[in-house]
């Protein structure tokens, strides 16, 4: 059984689709699993760390942010939240 290797990440990435046919159902196989990872990491609860901000913020959004190269609030890592058209400590 094809597993993903990492499920502490929230990203997916495509991975390189097959030129040969006969290849076809183990890669999507693979990326099915990908995708599942991704989606059991936020069902968790998890949320990975933001060094960069997002370029379109909307309503809602909550990151982790590193505090160092992203520190919105000048207070290092913490855990913020977009409201009213700003980033909010959330904790």
């Amino acid at each position: 059984m094809v597993r993903a290797t990492n499920i502490n990440t929230v990203q997916y990435g495509v991975g390189q689709i097959p030129d040969d046919a006969k290849d076809l159902p183990q890669f999507l196989t693979s990326e099915l699993f990908k995708i599942k990872s991704a989606i059991d990491a936020l069902a968790a609860g998890h949320i990975d760390t933001t060094y960069v901000a997002p370029t379109k913020p909307r309503e809602g959004d909550i990151r982790l942010c590193d505090g160092v190269s992203w520190n919105p609030l000048g207070t290092g890592q913490k855990y913020v939240g977009y409201r009213g058209g700003a980033w909010v400590l959330l904790g």
